[in-house]
C-alpha cells in the first residue's frame, strides 16, 4: 500500500454536493492499494501513521502523534498512487489492486485506524471526490507498505 500523508487543520470529501467526510486536526491520508498487497500491510501502515510523530509539542518539535493529540484521519482512496509515468505519457496502473480487492483492503485499513483508537472518516470508494484540505506546516509524507521510499 502507498500513502500520501498530510497534515491537516481540517480536511472534507464530497460527492457532488454531499460532504461524505470530514475532520479537524489531524492527517489525510491519500491511500493506494497494490495488486499484491495484503490485509497485513494495511495493519502495519495504519499502526505507523497512527504513530507517526509529526505535531508539534512544547517546544515546536514534531514529537507527538495522532495517539497523543487526539488528532483525527480522513483517508480518501487514491489509485492513481500506483501510476506509473516511467514511459509514454499515459500513466499505467498496471500495480493497482482491482477494485473488489482495493475496496476490501481500503476498507480493512480504515477499520485497524479505528481499532487503534483513531477518529477515522472516509471517502466513498470508486467515486469522483472533491478533496479540500487546509494543509498544516505544510507536512506532507509519502509511506509505503514495502519500504520502497
Amino acid at each position: 500500500m502507498r500513502a500520501v500523508v498530510q497534515r491537516v487543520k481540517r480536511a472534507e470529501v464530497r460527492v457532488g454536493a454531499e460532504v461524505v467526510g470530514q475532520i479537524g486536526a489531524g492527517l489525510l491520508v491519500l491511500l493506494g492499494v497494490g495488486k499484491d498487497d495484503t490485509e497485513a500491510a494495511g495493519t502495519g501502515l495504519a499502526e505507523k501513521i497512527a504513530n507517526l510523530r509529526v505535531f508539534d509539542d512544547g517546544q515546536g518539535k514534531m514529537n507527538r502523534s495522532l495517539n497523543e493529540t487526539g488528532g483525527q484521519v480522513l483517508c480518501v482512496s487514491q489509485f492513481t498512487l500506483y501510476g506509473d509515468c516511467r514511459k509514454g505519457r499515459r500513466p499505467s496502473y498496471d500495480q493497482a489492486a482491482p477494485p473488489e480487492q482495493a475496496q476490501a483492503f481500503y476498507e480493512s485499513f480504515v477499520i485497524s485506524m479505528r481499532r487503534l483508537g483513531i477518529r477515522t472518516e472516509t471517502g466513498r470508494f470508486r467515486a469522483m471526490m472533491d478533496v479540500e484540505l487546509v494543509n498544516d506546516g505544510p507536512v506532507t509524507l509519502l509511506l509505503d507498505s514495502e519500504r520502497k521510499f
